[in-house]
């Protein structure tokens, strides 16, 4: 009776225990978020409640599995399994209170800074740390985990002893992989691109959704997603237009005949702007920046906060403003001459052949 109540005892005990624990614990965080609601700490300390138990469910059942007189042929197996799985949810618990705090940390930032800018710059820096950490706990974890086995601590002493040129083999087979690595550092840390960003790469238009250690991937106006190494961005140019500020300024072209009513037109788009709920208000103007034989050329310039809203405050200038154009002023729009080319005054009789003899006197002399 005592071998089958000892191992219920001993098992049911450390797992209400470790229910007890969780419970105490999570109501404690519930209060200390209910009294700090200027933070978001304690909810979000909250998230690591299940790594948690899982912890103190395995250290306990670790602890006390001597104590248990159960499956004593399987005892270094499940003794090891417990320690694997203490080891794991110790590394998940790690991430979870790392990522609270670091989340904490930026939402204080972003409350207190009201630039879009430093916004993104610092989103940024936070989403790689977060991932060099959970790359860095990772590992740590695998290879505690390694350790727990006989084999692995005696290979250990070896693979020292030829870390050196392990260590030169993996940098040579891991070069690319390394290059991106720490382009990913210096992008985070350089503050080239941020998430959130519009930038222009081989010719596509997008926003920056997200950036890993090792790649970026840009979703484009027509929801495709380009993903690309992060090594690009530090080899080669290319456009980023809210680097500084995301405001902007777009430019709108016509070609129009030459009697095309310009003041008018300047009118006509300050009415069109006014509006258009994407314009900023912050300026506009229009002027004539090219001629030719047929047309001349007219730009409109207008702002927007953004590079989404300067889009549509293109579209809708270049819209409007031809439809009124062809309802009120249709001779400005470019068209082609088909009239009959006008004859010369006076036309010139072309000379016969007595005439040029008679004008230059040429003797008309026979053989001989």
């Amino acid at each position: 009776m005592e071998i089958l109540l000892r191992p219920v005892i001993v098992v049911g005990g450390c797992v209400v225990l470790t229910v007890l624990l969780g419970w105490a614990t999570d109501l404690l965080l519930r209060k200390a978020d209910a009294r700090h609601g200027e933070t978001p700490l304690w909810d979000r300390l909250r998230r690591g409640r299940i790594p948690y138990q899982l912890v103190l469910c395995a250290a306990l059942l670790r602890g006390s599995y001597d104590q248990v007189k159960l499956l004593q042929e399987h005892r270094v197996g499940i003794g090891r399994t417990l320690t694997l799985v203490l080891i794991g949810a110790a590394a998940w618990l790690v991430i979870r209170i790392a990522a609270a705090i670091v989340e904490t940390s930026y939402s204080r930032y972003a409350r207190a800074h009201h630039d879009p800018a430093r916004v993104r710059r610092v989103r940024t820096q936070v989403t790689l740390i977060m991932r060099v950490v959970s790359a860095i706990v990772g590992v740590v974890a695998v290879a505690a985990m390694l350790l727990t086995f006989p084999a692995m601590r005696a290979a250990g002493a070896s693979l020292l002893a030829s870390a050196g040129v392990l260590g030169i083999v993996a940098g040579v087979a891991a070069q690319s992989t390394l290059s991106n690595l720490f382009a990913g550092l210096q992008i985070a840390f350089g503050d080239m691109v941020r998430l959130g960003d519009t930038v222009v790469v081989d010719g596509e238009w997008g926003t920056v959704e997200e950036i890993t250690l090792t790649f970026l991937t840009v979703r484009t106006w027509d929801e495709r997603r380009i993903t690309m190494p992060v090594s690009y961005f530090t080899s080669k140019p290319f456009e980023n237009w809210s680097r500084g500020t995301p405001q902007m300024t777009g430019i709108v072209y016509w070609h129009l005949d030459h009697s095309a009513p310009v003041e008018a037109m300047r009118e006509k788009l300050r009415d069109i702007l006014r509006q258009c709920p994407a314009w900023d208000g912050r300026a506009y103007g229009l002027v004539v920046t090219d001629t030719t034989p047929n047309t001349m050329q007219v730009r409109a310039l207008v702002t927007a906060k953004d590079a989404d809203d300067i889009w549509t405050v293109r579209v809708t200038v270049r819209e409007q403003m031809i439809t009124w154009l062809s309802a009120e002023h249709p001779y400005a729009l470019p068209r082609v001459n088909t009239s009959d080319a006008v004859r010369a005054p006076h036309r010139i009789p072309s000379p016969d052949r007595s005439s040029l003899h008679k004008a230059y006197d040429v003797p008309r002399t026979g053989r001989g």
